[in-house]
């Protein structure tokens, strides 16, 4: 039988998974153990208990000086950003996404515009942000939706023109308006499509979330990385990158699943990554 043919059992798929994170870990270890050997006093590696109980010290014991919970307080700031940022992003992706792509004239009049404006790095408005809407909340939350908006709109608008032409044919042969057409024969299609641009979207959501947060603020999970890195605090750097990593993953396979059980046309055709 051909390799392409043979698949793994679920606990053999889980175990092929496991492997490369416990190669990682071990890989890590060894490095930090060699390495703390020339240098016990070493921060560039710290070692993985060391790590652990920096990590439990922040997430169980309150702040000397604030009395927070430091991992919980930043986490919830970053996400409430992230949420915001990409919820508007989401909303601006579906309703633009969706006219551009169903609607001739709209889409000539701003498909140049959302290709153009998807170039530009937009870690280089950032000090634009600042400047009209000041260093709060605000600037963070457009940073994320203007990052990961015009992506999301694109991919919506491609999803809305491969929906196959004889569907949209046959509803206006019997007498559906545009309206009717956009919101019982576009939407239904371009939902499960939304929530793939949405975890695609994730990704420089996250960026852009933490680049900001570096620049101006005073709390989140940017924040506190880019905080103690001038204490080459390592113990508190890898494991907060792990923590956002762990996130994201979280968030990315929530949606998944959320696609999975609310739209499983969209998946007959196998496996979803």
């Amino acid at each position: 039988m051909r390799l392409i043919n043979r698949f793994p059992s679920r606990a053999t798929g889980l175990a092929l998974a496991a492997i490369p994170f416990a190669a990682t870990i071990v890989a890590y270890a060894v490095a930090s153990h060699y390495r703390r050997l020339e240098n016990p006093a070493d921060k560039l590696l710290p070692s993985l208990e060391q790590m652990g109980a920096t990590f439990w010290r922040m997430a169980t014991e309150p702040d000397r000086r604030t009395g927070d919970l430091l991992l919980w307080v930043d986490t919830f700031d970053s996400l409430v950003r992230l949420g915001f940022g990409i919820g508007l992003a989401t909303i601006f992706a579906l309703v633009i996404g969706m006219l551009i792509g169903f609607l001739p004239h709209i889409r000539a009049a701003l498909s140049p515009y959302i290709a153009a404006i998807s170039l530009i790095p937009p870690i280089t408005i950032l000090p634009i942000l600042f400047l009209m809407v000041g260093l709060g909340e605000a600037s963070k939350i457009l940073l994320v939706a203007l990052g990961t908006a015009p992506v999301m709109t694109r991919s919506i608008a491609q999803a809305v023109m491969d929906i196959p032409k004889e569907l949209v044919i046959k509803a206006q042969t019997l007498g559906a308006t545009t309206w009717q057409m956009m919101v019982r024969l576009v939407l239904p299609q371009v939902l499960p499509k939304l929530i793939t641009a949405l975890r695609l979207g994730l990704v420089p959501g996250w960026i852009f979330l933490i680049s900001a947060e570096a620049i101006a603020s005073t709390s989140g999970l940017g924040y506190r990385i880019f905080l103690v890195r001038r204490f080459l605090a390592m113990d508190v750097i890898l494991p907060y990158v792990a923590w956002i990593t762990l996130l994201a993953y979280v968030i990315d396979q929530l949606l998944l699943a959320l696609s999975k059980r609310t739209f499983r046309w969209a998946h007959l055709q196998g496996e979803s990554l």
